[in-house]
């Protein structure tokens, strides 16, 4: 199978060239057809001699492709099918809104973080995404050309790939890439701490931690990463990292009836989060198969994040989308990929 171009940096593009032969400028030449022109093929690279193309095109591919398969939700949000290594699938999500347009990508095959509500977590680790394969998500959509946000909340812990998701992020925000601004890309994860301070390093993108409880012993139950990085340490870093006044931390907090949904829980949010500039996204509860959680009502949530509030907390209701279609993360794939076996 041919090396992809897609999905490569402009200093890896410099050297690809230079080990070719090509002259100096051929690299950024190529990042331009790349990442900021749409075209299919090599050949389509018409400032290129035809004598470079051939070059390229006997040892690389373009390296996009289109999803298999899309559904479409009565609420306009849309579930994309991509076919990812050793034919396995991943998920991504486009969801307009009135004031933004989001895609939600992934950036791994399954996931061994093993979360108790997280059906991605039952398929298992399958394998990382390139970088290539995490940016032609978003380039490779139809709604492409009028998405305002990039969020990296889709199938597996984006920092547990991190050489990828930083190379994506490098290739969406770089003037020789996508030229994006930071400010409109998050990266999820659920607290994988030196990997985090990584990504606070390397990247200007948001930072958003995957919370569900502020007590040790229930995060255990749901999150069997508290063993390895407690929460208490992950709110240690981002409270001493300075975030500027344009850099934003965010908690996501799935609520479970009977669980994490209780002033118990809204007096130690506000003491465990004292001090650091954030907010809190309230999260509904898809069902997935084999689980004992559920959502609680909407009046409780709206109590919850109202109590939230009232502790000086910004806090709002993410809006539920796409359930007609699977839209919860893992959904679709785990049922593609049972259909093939």
């Amino acid at each position: 199978m041919q090396e992809k171009l897609f999905g490569k940096t402009l200093e890896e593009l410099t050297t690809l060239t230079e080990n070719l032969g090509l002259p100096s400028y051929s690299a950024r030449q190529i990042s331009e057809w790349l990442y900021k022109k749409e075209v299919s093929s090599i050949d389509e690279m018409t400032n290129l001699s035809k004598k470079a193309r051939a070059q390229l095109s006997a040892s690389f591919d373009l390296g996009t492709s289109l999803p298999v398969d899309v559904t479409e939700s009565v609420d306009g949000t849309k579930k994309y099918l991509f076919r990812a290594q050793n034919e396995k699938y991943i998920e991504t999500a486009y969801i307009p809104e009135e004031k933004r347009n989001t895609v939600c990508v992934s950036s791994q095959v399954g996931c061994k973080m093993g979360c108790l509500f997280c059906m991605t977590g039952k398929q298992g680790f399958q394998g990382n995404l390139t970088a290539g394969e995490i940016i032609n998500q978003y380039r490779s959509i139809s709604e492409w050309k009028a998405l305002t946000n990039i969020v990296y909340m889709g199938m597996g812990e984006p920092l547990d790939n991190l050489t990828e998701v930083l190379k994506s992020l490098q290739i969406l925000t770089a003037q020789w890439g996508f030229a994006l601004s930071p400010r409109r890309i998050t990266v999820s994860t659920i607290g994988i701490t030196p990997a985090m301070l990584q990504f606070l390093d390397q990247s200007e993108a948001h930072l958003a931690v995957s919370l569900h409880t502020p007590f040790d012993e229930e995060r255990r139950k749901l999150m069997p990463v508290q063993q390895v990085y407690p929460l208490k340490e992950v709110l240690k870093e981002i409270r001493s990292w300075d975030f500027g006044r344009q850099r934003r931390v965010s908690f996501e907090y799935i609520l479970f009836k009977g669980f994490n949904d209780s002033p118990a829980h809204v007096n130690e949010l506000a003491r465990i989060l004292q001090g650091i500039r954030c907010r809190i996204n309230l999260i509904r509860f898809h069902p997935i198969p084999d689980t004992p959680l559920e959502s609680p009502n909407e009046a409780a949530i709206k109590r919850f994040r109202d109590k939230l509030i009232a502790k000086g907390i910004t806090t709002t209701i993410r809006a539920s989308r796409g359930q007609d279609i699977w839209a919860a993360c893992g959904l679709l794939s785990t049922k593609k990929m049972t259909q093939k076996e």
